[in-house]
């Protein structure tokens, strides 16, 4: 997964114990909500925990009973709704434990883009601030990885593959094994019906590993058998043992 560093903040955040309602959209089919607190926030952005994981460059929608002062719009009204950019996320718990998850966002505005409708699973990447100005992020969206960052290797692993509901409970599981694997990502084949987006629970018992990982691509091969390509959230794949 990549845990980017937050861009230099243009204004100092407040730590607010405020509540949160966080929505994220995984796919045209299947999004979860979230009660949490925030941990600090400006009029640009804020930090909060989650218990499941996202990805950065997803957009996700919040609600907040702002103070007006750290409001851009909807001054009058009883909470703040905005649309925010995961700039940050990091995995607070080992994996094997209850997972727990530092977010950072920054505040892109009260519409999503309309590419967000056509593709919720749609990455996107902040745009440089405009010189003089001090408003909410604005984005663009996340070219295509061209390349893998690292190659997969031929490895069979036998994994278990854990299909979430909407409260984070697996409300599905597989047992399958591994094609290909590096410590970014994995391809696995599976019966499961799920969509490009959606977050997966990838455990094995052998290497004593648990992580989350995204849907990238689902491709049905000749022999009917659909495979995943899964990319890592929250942790690499230990290839190296000591």
């Amino acid at each position: 997964m990549e845990f980017e560093r937050p861009l230099s903040r243009r204004r100092l955040r407040l730590p607010l114990k405020l509540p949160i309602r966080v929505v994220c959209k995984e796919s045209h089919e299947f999004e979860w909500a979230e009660q949490s607190r925030l941990i600090d926030v400006n009029q640009l952005g804020a930090g909060f925990v989650l218990t499941r994981p996202v990805e950065v460059g997803r957009l996700l929608h919040l609600t907040i009973p702002l103070p007006h002062t750290l409001r851009c719009y909807d001054q009058f009204e009883p909470s703040y709704s905005v649309w925010a950019l995961v700039r940050h996320v990091a995995s607070l718990a080992p994996s094997l434990q209850a997972p727990s998850f530092r977010v950072g966002v920054g505040f892109v505005g009260k519409h999503p883009p309309l590419s967000f409708a056509q593709d919720p699973a749609r990455r996107y990447e902040p745009l440089p601030p405009q010189p003089g100005r001090d408003s909410m992020w604005k984005i663009g969206q996340r070219p295509a990885a061209q390349q893998r960052r690292e190659t997969r290797l031929i490895i069979p692993l036998e994994v278990v593959v854990e299909k979430m509901d909407e409260s984070g409970i697996a409300k599905e599981k597989e047992l399958t094994v591994t094609e290909t694997l590096s410590s970014l990502g994995t391809c696995v084949p599976t019966n499961m019906d799920v969509e490009v987006g959606r977050v997966l629970r990838i455990s094995s018992v052998t290497d004593h590993v648990s992580l989350f990982a995204a849907i990238r691509s689902r491709v049905v091969a000749p022999d009917g058998i659909a495979r995943l390509g899964l990319e890592f959230i929250g942790g690499r794949w230990p290839l190296h043992k000591d």
